[in-house]
């Protein structure tokens, strides 16, 4: 992959990270090995040819088309089987939260939400949560939410599911107008028949953690309790972070962390716990991407990891060896204030109150639920 962004170190970090620290090791937790999805789990969301075309891709060098051999997305050897077992691992993740054998579920290396049923996007050529999601559906969910926290649009997700009422996505993301993909938008709130089943926040550039926080509360919880999900699949990007090379948004792992929490809490609320839980996007591949993510597993798991615990000196001398030049933290913290205060509609609101409202107004009535009314 040379010096693509979604470099697999960040995932190699992220597992040696959480198990030096116990995460895996803990009562109950089970680290499973995937396999790949096959054909027909692909073809519930992708087209058979684009399948097709990214088995053939890696043995043409001249292959062009269908979003692939670009510079997001250059063709590899095995970019099939790869693509294949990471949502292979999704799906297992799905699977087992859906028919109850656990509560919840996490894939870090999944949360490829910008591929397209028949094009490759944003560094995704199978996309691993809507392969998930139309499983659940094909064994008998009727009401998904799908919440995307990653600083991208996750528009390929909402792309495929914009017209089925049984799937709510929700997306909070830097403004389009701003960021790749250029969607997400409130006005995006579903097709027809399915009318309010798509919720996007586009927050404006510069946004931290207590803008981020409160803007996540004024608007995911009411729409999640509106819809009445009976499962939860989260994309966790953790790309939202200030150090992040690819966005500009200006979140600590503190504001990451309680965004997991939020999450979590809400799926113990409205979904007897069942929740699914995957990684996305995240290209401070040291500094950033192993902690959030540890701090996600953690969640899931168990108890949260305390912002002040020390990262293991192990870790530390692995992160330095796959990454010399990079700055390896030695705390699980970013000693971030993620205090908020929650949303109130004001006379003279700042940017980030202004893009609440604009999605408040968008989709609440939808859901007969008061734009202007904070108790909603």
């Amino acid at each position: 992959m040379g010096d693509h962004p979604l470099d697999p170190v960040r995932v190699e970090l992220t597992i040696a990270l959480a198990r030096e620290l116990g995460v895996l090791d803990r009562p109950g937790v089970r680290v499973v090995a995937p396999k790949p999805a096959d054909d027909a789990a692909l073809t519930r969301v992708h087209r058979a040819d684009y399948i097709e075309a990214v088995r053939a891709a890696p043995d043409d060098p001249f292959f062009s088309g269908w979003g692939l051999n670009t510079p997001d997305n250059p063709v590899f050897d095995g970019m099939h089987e790869a693509s294949a077992l990471v949502c292979g691992a999704t799906l297992a993740a799905a699977e087992a939260v859906w028919r109850g054998e656990v509560r919840r579920a996490v894939n870090v290396a999944g949360g490829l939400h910008h591929a397209m049923p028949a094009r490759a996007a944003g560094f995704c050529v199978y996309n691993d949560p809507a392969v998930a999601i139309a499983r659940m559906l094909d064994l008998g969910a009727e009401r998904v939410a799908y919440v995307d926290i990653d600083v991208h649009h996750g528009d390929g997700v909402q792309t495929i599911f914009y017209d089925d009422p049984r799937v709510l996505t929700v997306s909070l993301h830097e403004t389009p107008l701003a960021l790749f993909p250029g969607t997400g938008f409130p006005e995006e709130t579903g097709g027809e028949g399915a009318e309010g089943t798509s919720v996007n926040v586009a927050l404006p550039p510069g946004t931290a953690d207590t803008g981020w926080l409160r803007a996540f509360h004024a608007v995911v919880p009411s729409v999640l309790r509106a819809f009445r999900p009976q499962v939860l699949f989260t994309q966790c990007g953790a790309d939202s972070h200030r150090l992040d090379p690819l966005a500009d948004l200006r979140l600590s792992v503190d504001g990451q962390r309680a965004a997991h929490l939020a999450l979590r809490a809400l799926a113990d609320e409205l979904c007897e716990g069942r929740w699914i839980a995957t990684g996305g996007g995240g290209y401070a591949l040291v500094e950033v991407v192993p902690r959030t993510w540890t701090h996600l597993l953690a969640a899931a798991t168990g108890d949260p990891i305390e912002p002040a615990t020390l990262t293991p000196l192990g870790w530390r001398a692995l992160a330095k060896r796959r990454r010399p030049q990079r700055e390896v933290p030695l705390r699980m913290t970013d000693d971030a204030d993620v205090s908020h205060r929650p949303w109130q509609p004001e006379s003279e609101p700042d940017a980030v109150d202004r893009a609440i409202m604009a999605t408040r107004k968008a989709v609440f009535p939808l859901h007969g639920l008061d734009p202007h009314d904070p108790r909603d």
